[in-house]
């Protein structure tokens, strides 16, 4: 077959999508989102151990999750935005690790009742409020939460 024909062939195809790639993880329209201190989810971090549990409950539930740190000042008014970003972001579920992201996600918790929020080392005060401790079994209590979350994100 000549150059042209192959070309000519390939242009002639139907536009028809071909199958999905059997690798490709199919992800649901649901994001759960943590919120960390600066230093993200680096390695013998809090927000480490946080992620790996993240990561676990999208295995299992095909959310797509993602992180963003606190940038700047270690407050909760300075963490505020950020939470406030991840709300009109759309997350379904907002995970926060360290004292001025748990802050600022108790704090918009009580305005977004839609939203789940999962907090570390903090308190649950609302319906839409998980609290999961820090410790040997937090990868698994974060995954277990999150995966709630999901299952229960309108």
């Amino acid at each position: 077959m000549t150059g042209a024909a192959v070309a000519g062939s390939l242009l002639a195809s139907d536009d028809k999508p071909g199958p999905p790639d059997a690798r490709a993880r199919q992800y649901r329209n649901i994001d759960a989102c943590l919120l960390t201190g600066p230093q993200g989810v680096a390695e013998g971090t809090l927000g480490a151990s946080v992620w790996a549990g993240m990561q676990d409950a999208s295995s299992a539930t095909h959310a797509r999750v993602n992180f963003v740190p606190v940038t700047g000042e270690q407050t909760q008014a300075n963490a505020t935005p950020f939470v406030n970003g991840l709300v009109q972001r759309s997350c379904d579920v907002v995970v926060a690790a360290g004292k001025a992201p748990v802050a600022a996600a108790a704090a918009a918790a009580k305005g977004h009742p839609k939203v789940r929020f999962v907090l570390v080392d903090g308190q649950a005060n609302g319906g839409n409020v998980t609290a999961v401790e820090s410790g040997d079994g937090l990868r698994a209590d974060v995954a277990r939460a999150v995966n709630r979350g999901v299952n229960t994100a309108v």
